[in-house]
């Protein structure tokens, strides 16, 4: 079942574990239930602390939980956690065999504190990269409180389940057999939606802090190096960010990042953070900016608030907000999100297994999604508005190469139809023609670009006509000792290392601002 790297990476983790558990697998006679049975077998033979069962009686199979000897734990998988979630199985066996979580104690000691019948189940795919998180989030809760249960399902594996609950968005999580949250989501708030006077607490911390030297707000690439830099002068630096990694984390293989000759998103985005915790950085996490109040005099503080009721001070910030999946506001769109419209292939595509799907979009997003799709749906058809492609020629020469794949251009989306809670087509206007066509199908995958998110500082600093902040050379937006960097500018190329690169330099102007306006750099 693994090969050999996976087999020696994984006996290394194994020897970390310094408590008693068993596996209890739930099996049939399928294919999948012998695939189960031969991977938890291997990993019983790298640790003289882990048993098997094969007697299990969970209504899922294949499933498995596992058991700490002497501790109530709740923690199960349907499905074969490999692909993305095969760290979620790692981390899940060393947390139950007593390895201690990286969770700070502040957050192990509020799960711990969570009162209450909490029963948790997460729907994913093998292949979304937004999942684990997720899954690996719930498996620790349950691992340090024995009021919470999580089961984390291949939606793949239980199509019939998935069906019957209509997920069709990755991941999906219930608790208590009503629906809790959709899309990734960090542990901090997944326990802010228990807990509901977390976010007042937090908000109380944040209003008490000094006024920083820099502010970065927002935790993408550009943010990330913003903070670096700034760190590295010796000023008092903070991040506030509504989640840290920004769109990096809903980005699947990244492969033009200069050293790094290949990497996945979620990887990226952790190296990012890790590189940024290793300095003095004040890092703010599920913080969404909702206004700025700059300066109003040289040498002032400029003021953000967000939407936790928490407020910042800074003497110079830096804007790294980065940018979100732009929609095509057609109508159905907003109504059936989550329920067959969806924006990252990558995460929901297996879910629409046999399915007829579109994508909308002829650029290199949309081509690629196109692409990826076919080798899962029944049939993919992409319209983009253009009378010709504008993806890349290899990409366009491969996707004209599947034959499960109808290619329409000059075709106008003009609304998303469904039926029962769910897509069930859509309508596009032939724009040489003006003629209408309906399409039947179960799924709309939208890739037509970015929008900067910059809705929160409209009226305080200048932006373009397209709702990006407006930049000199420097990073400089119109108010001065406010910077911008990444997406959200009017920099062009929206690349990771365009992004990186803008960061720092924001970073060195904002303090380049300080010493030329003779503004104290000593820590507040």
């Amino acid at each position: 079942m693994l090969d050999a790297n996976l087999k020696t990476q994984l006996q290394s983790y194994m020897e970390r574990i310094t408590q008693p558990f068993e596996m209890v697998a739930s099996l049939d006679d399928g294919d999948k239930s012998r695939e189960l049975s031969e991977l938890l077998q291997e990993i019983e033979g790298m640790s003289d602390k882990i048993s098997l069962r094969e007697d299990g009686d969970d209504a899922r199979k294949p499933s498995f939980s596992l058991n700490r000897i002497d501790g109530d734990i709740s923690l199960r998988f349907a499905g074969i956690p490999m692909g993305h979630e095969f760290t979620s199985l790692v981390l899940a066996l060393l947390q139950v065999g007593g390895h201690p979580p990286k969770a700070s104690d502040e957050v192990i000691e509020q799960v711990k504190a969570l009162d209450g019948d909490f029963r948790f189940e997460t729907y994913f795919s093998l292949s979304c990269q937004n999942c684990p998180d997720v899954v690996q989030a719930l498996n620790l809760m349950a691992v340090l409180n024995p009021n919470i249960q999580h089961v984390a399902i291949d939606g793949a594996l239980f199509q019939d389940e998935v069906e019957d609950r209509e997920v069709m968005a990755v991941p999906s999580v219930f608790l208590n057999g009503e629906p809790f949250g959709q899309g990734r989501m960090e542990l901090e708030e997944i326990i802010a939606k228990l807990d509901t006077g977390a976010a007042e607490r937090d908000a109380e911390k944040l209003n008490a802090k000094e006024a920083f030297d820099v502010l970065v707000v927002g935790g993408g690439p550009a943010g990330a190096a913003s903070a670096i830099y700034a760190a590295r002068k010796g000023i008092r630096t903070g991040v506030a960010a509504e989640r840290f990694g920004g769109q990096v984390l809903d980005t699947n293989a990244i492969e033009n990042f200069i050293s790094v000759q290949e990497t996945e998103g979620p990887k990226l985005a952790a190296a990012l953070e890790s590189h940024v915790r290793s300095y003095e950085v004040d890092i703010m996490n599920l913080q969404r900016a909702e206004k700025l109040i700059p300066a109003t005099s040289e040498g002032g503080l400029h003021e953000v608030r967000f939407a936790s009721g928490a407020s910042l001070k800074s003497k110079t910030l830096v804007l790294a907000t980065g940018a979100r999946w732009r929609k095509i506001n057609v109508p159905g769109e907003a109504d059936y999100q989550g329920k067959g419209v969806a924006y990252c292939p990558h995460c929901d595509g297996p879910l629409f297994k046999g399915k007829d799907v579109a994508v909308i979009g002829g650029g290199n997003s949309g081509v690629e999604a196109a692409i990826d799709l076919a080798g899962v749906v029944k049939h993919v058809t992409l319209l983009e508005f253009d009378d010709k492609l504008r993806a890349d020629a290899v990409l366009q020469k491969k996707l004209h190469s599947l034959p499960n794949v109808t290619v329409l251009v000059s075709a106008q989306t003009t609304e998303i139809t469904g039926e029962n809670g769910r897509v069930n087509g859509l309508v596009y206007k032939d724009r040489k023609t003006d003629e209408e066509h309906r399409v039947t199908l179960a799924g709309v995958f939208v890739q037509i670009g970015l929008l900067p998110n910059t809705d929160w500082l409209k009226g305080s600093v200048e932006l373009s006509p397209h709702g990006e902040i407006i930049v000199d050379g420097r990073g400089e937006t119109s108010v001065p000792g406010v910077f911008a960097a990444g997406d959200v500018t009017t920099v062009p190329y929206k690349q990771i290392v365009i992004a990186v690169g803008e960061g720092a330099k924001a970073a060195l102007s904002a303090f380049d601002h300080l010493i030329r306006h003779s503004v104290s750099t000593d820590a507040a």
